[in-house]
């Protein structure tokens, strides 16, 4: 499991699984994205506005992620 935070768009990734396979996104409410391969597992889950919705230094460490 990877854990990852985007601090310039305030997004939260958690991967279960890196393998490459095909995805489909499903919103499941406020805020939280499902990643989920063909066959039904849950690849990650992505949270938008994770700052609002997570305690991040409960998470710590985390991989920082900068855009720029």
């Amino acid at each position: 499991m990877k854990v990852t935070y985007d601090d310039h768009h305030d997004l939260l990734y958690i991967e279960f699984d890196s393998s490459s396979v095909r995805v489909r996104n499903e919103d499941v409410g406020e805020g939280v994205v499902l990643d989920v391969a063909e066959d039904g597992r849950i690849m990650g889950i992505e949270i938008l506005g994770a700052s609002q919705l997570v305690n991040l230094e409960k998470l710590l460490p985390v991989e920082f992620a900068r855009a720029g």
